[in-house]
């Protein structure tokens, strides 16, 4: 089984803020593998379950979607993990990434938060920084860090975060088929707009 998790906060509130990114990826996923999200009485989550029946490999895929907020995020992480008996190389975490370009795609094998809150609470509750995470670029405004992330998009900023969220959803399911490496290899060449002293940069801080 494989483990996908989308970061944000929860209630109506949030819904349409950057921070709530990966939430959206998540339901992108659900409405692609028509896999309804249902509140958990057992889980701190929101989840779903699909199999993937690509090359008739039938792979259980569990959608997630933490219902504390940000900083609590682990706590749904470990439970599942315990409970499904999921190895931590099969878990794909989605965020969002106020230092990535607006719509760009950074994705990894492990590394540190980089100063992401949800990501922090996994790596302390897991025990492991050796898990997958996809961070989706939001950009980043001047101002304070905490009311861009919870700000809204702006009406130009909607369409390349719409695609964005679309070929976030692509790398999960390509995740899920062909492991992360393919993953990588796909979805962090350099035709998105980033320079190599970008990426060197954001790689050290990622510990990777």
């Amino acid at each position: 089984m494989k483990l996908i998790v989308g970061l944000g906060n929860p209630g109506a509130e949030y819904a349409d803020t950057r921070h709530n990114v990966g939430f959206w990826v998540i339901d992108e996923l659900a409405s692609r593998h028509d896999a309804k999200l249902r509140q958990s009485a057992k889980w701190h989550a929101r989840t779903a379950r699909y199999t993937d029946g690509t090359d008739g490999k039938n792979e259980d895929v569990l959608l997630v979607e933490p219902t504390t907020f940000m900083n609590l995020s682990g706590r749904a992480v470990p439970e599942l993990v315990t409970f499904y008996k999921i190895p931590v190389a099969d878990v794909l975490v989605m965020l969002d990434d106020a230092d990535l370009p607006l719509g760009k795609l950074r994705i990894r094998m492990s590394g540190s938060a980089g100063g992401h809150n949800g990501l922090k609470s996994i790596i302390q509750d897991l025990g492991t920084q050796q898990f997958s995470r996809l961070r989706v670029g939001v950009g980043r405004q001047t101002g304070e860090l905490r009311n861009h992330v919870l700000g809204r998009f702006g009406a130009e900023e909607r369409e390349p975060i719409g695609n964005a969220v679309k070929r976030a959803a692509d790398a999960a399911e390509m995740f899920v088929t062909a492991g992360i490496l393919k993953v990588m290899n796909t979805f962090n060449a350099p035709d998105q707009g980033e320079g190599p002293d970008r990426q060197d940069k954001q790689d050290r801080q990622d510990g990777v």
